[in-house]
């Protein structure tokens, strides 16, 4: 088998190789990659091809399939260390043929609609205030905000305007959810006496 076929790992370190156009997984022995679990359906899921994709599906099992930590509700693309669980097994992708990234920038995806939050496909969890600066910075993204503009739009209840100390403090707890090293931020960027912007 070539070196560049991507697999994946189990919780005890198996390598399941994901070499054809399409691998099963489930609980049926005419599966690719079987799981005696009850928590696991007879044919569970399915990783096909797609030119030099990958997709992950589910196949109607009664537990679901997720991907890092998100219920798959139709065909999700993977990348390399993506998370797959299927029933109670966890799988980690690993491509070798993925492009390998020297100083990797934080993917960022906001679903304001949906109020989700994600970071390198991470789903994200942030209180209503996080959300709300989030919110306001990427509507204005690669822009300035200062932080009364800022403070207008996460406290319009406050009406004196707020404090810079709570902006600061909640820029700072959104840095801890979002930013790799909350310390050397990527995303959520401060301009020295101006405000802050989000970036990329």
């Amino acid at each position: 088998m070539s070196e560049s076929t991507p697999f994946l790992t189990d919780p005890i370190g198996r390598q399941h190789l994901l070499a054809g156009e399409s691998t099963t997984i489930g609980r049926a022995v005419e599966n690719e990659i079987v799981i005696a679990s009850k928590r696991v359906s007879r044919v569970h899921a399915r990783i096909r091809r797609a030119g030099q994709q990958l997709l992950v599906e589910d196949l109607g099992s009664t537990n679901g399939t997720f991907l890092n930590g998100e219920r798959v509700l139709a065909p999700v693309d993977l990348r390399d260390g993506d998370q797959i669980t299927v029933g109670d097994v966890l799988f980690i992708l690993h491509d070798p043929e993925a492009t390998f990234c020297d100083t990797p920038f934080p993917e960022l995806e906001i679903d304001e609609a949906a109020g989700v939050v994600r970071v390198d496909r991470q789903l994200v969890s942030l209180s209503p205030k996080e959300f709300l600066l989030l919110a306001h910075l990427n509507n204005r993204r690669g822009e300035v905000c200062s932080k009364d503009e800022i403070g207008a739009a996460v406290w319009p209840e406050y009406e004196e305007g707020v404090y810079d100390y709570q902006v600061e403090n909640l820029v700072r707890r959104l840095r801890t959810r979002i930013e790799v090293d909350p310390a050397e931020p990527q995303l959520l960027v401060t301009v020295r006496g101006l405000g802050y912007k989000l970036v990329g």
